[in-house]
This record gives C-alpha cells, structure tokens and sequence, in this order.
C-alpha cells in the first residue's frame, strides 16, 4: 500500500519546515531524504499501474518542492506567490533607475573582459557581484520577515538579473581558464 499525503499543502508544510525565507539546510536535506526514500516509485514497483502512477506524482511532488526550497530565489518567489503578492516578472519591469545603471555598466564592463581575455578583472566582477548578492539576500530576507512583500518582490527582480550576470560571469571564466 503506498503512503498517502495531502496534495494540498504547501512545500513548507510536506517537509514539516516553517515558512520562512531563513531555512535550515541540514534539516531540508534530511527531510528530502526521508521523503523521497517513502515516495520513491522503486518501493512500488510491485503495485498496480495506479499505485505506480500515485508514487510517480507524489516523487514528482517531493522533488518540485525540494528544488523550490533549496534555491533561495525561487523559496522567496514561493513565499510571495503564497502571500498572494506577484512578483509580476513577465509584466513588471520597472526598477530603480541606479540599479539599472549600475547593471548596464557592469555588463559593458564584463563583456570588455570577456572580449579582452581578462580574467584577473572578471573574477574580480565575479567576487563583487557575490557580496552584492549576498547583501541583497539578506535585505530580501529583511523584507519577506517584515512583510513588506513590494521590497521582497522588486529585490526578487533585481536577484534575477544580478543572477543571471553572476552565471555569465563564472561561464566566461571557465571558458577563458580552460
């Protein structure tokens, strides 16, 4: 017989986490852990193709929130999405004028790098870049645990372009030092 669980409650709640932006890792990992070994579809493997198909959801299930949980970004956007703020990240691109700025020179400045050869320069955007992400999670997390969910969702905007360079930045990197 397969364990049953409630479709309808929410990642924090399958993996019994409080619902919060600050997360303990260790404990989301054990929790996955347990998780997945009592849902995964091998333990069925002897049951009805119904059965079989259940365990494959509730898989399914465990994996969507883990990855939604263990990412920061993507917990904060759920936590948004669960206080019924849109973050609007298809419709809404408004940002402040100097993080704007700040972004496009930045780009111009790595792509020059980049073009250049210069590594020594782009890990140097890469270092900054982490301590300027790091800054704004923790003001993310101000944010989300003060509820003031307009902050958490323009910083969640800014995280995803400042992501995005960071990755562009470590890419440029691996090719230049291969």
């Amino acid at each position: 017989m397969i364990q049953s669980f409630d479709l309808a409650q929410d990642h924090f709640a399958l993996f019994g986490l409080p619902r919060t932006q600050a997360l303990d890792a260790e404990r989301l990992e054990a929790r996955y852990r347990e998780l997945q070994e009592k849902v995964h579809p091998d333990r069925y493997a002897h049951l009805s193709d119904a059965e079989k198909r259940q365990a494959m959801q509730w898989a399914s299930r465990v994996n969507e929130a883990y990855l939604t949980l263990k990412d920061p970004l993507r917990r904060a956007r759920y936590l948004l999405e669960l206080a019924g703020h849109d973050v609007r990240l298809e419709t809404n691109t408004a940002m402040p004028v100097e993080f704007l700025m700040a972004q496009m020179e930045l780009r111009e400045s790595v792509a020059g790098a980049k073009a250049a050869g210069d590594t020594e320069t782009l890990d140097e955007y890469h270092r900054r870049l982490r301590r300027t992400i790091r800054d704004e999670y923790a003001a993310l997390q101000t944010a989300l645990d003060a509820g003031e969910l307009a902050r958490a969702g323009e910083l969640v905007r800014q995280l995803m372009f400042q992501e995005k360079l960071l990755q562009e930045i470590g890419d440029a990197l691996e090719v230049l030092e291969t």
